[in-house]
């Protein structure tokens, strides 16, 4: 698959809410202020967990930077009343995303409704 395809595939699916279809690997990385998150499951397992916080966003792409093995967008997400700018960088494996890197601020403290929380805790 086309870098650029697997880049879109991966908003593309944010935006209709289909997390379990993510194009990610079994060993998938997630790199962001909040923290990091190891492996394909337990990024399921955290976004199913926060559905209102992952779920119903669209996303206004900035710009875009596609090389043969590493991309780079920027991008605001939006839900409701809530916005963030978003740059993240994709690092891609056979055809899937096998790591992310976001850069965001989340400055200040975060409220409660936007805190993250693993499954089965609350």
């Amino acid at each position: 698959m086309i870098l650029q395809d697997l880049v879109h595939d991966w908003f593309q699916k944010w935006e209709v809410g289909d997390f379990y279809n993510l194009p990610i690997t079994g060993d998938f990385k997630h790199t962001s202020p909040y923290g990091v998150i190891s492996g394909k499951d337990t990024y399921i397992d955290l976004v199913a967990a926060n559905k209102d916080k992952f779920l119903g966003h669209k996303f206004e792409i900035h710009d875009q930077i596609f090389e043969n093995k590493r991309a780079c967008v920027r991008y605001t997400a939006i839900q409701d009343n809530f916005t963030q700018d978003v740059s993240e960088w994709y690092y891609p494996e056979n055809g899937l995303i096998k790591e992310i890197v976001a850069y965001y601020n989340i400055e200040g403290t975060i409220s409660e409704d936007r805190k993250l929380h693993m499954s089965g805790t609350q």
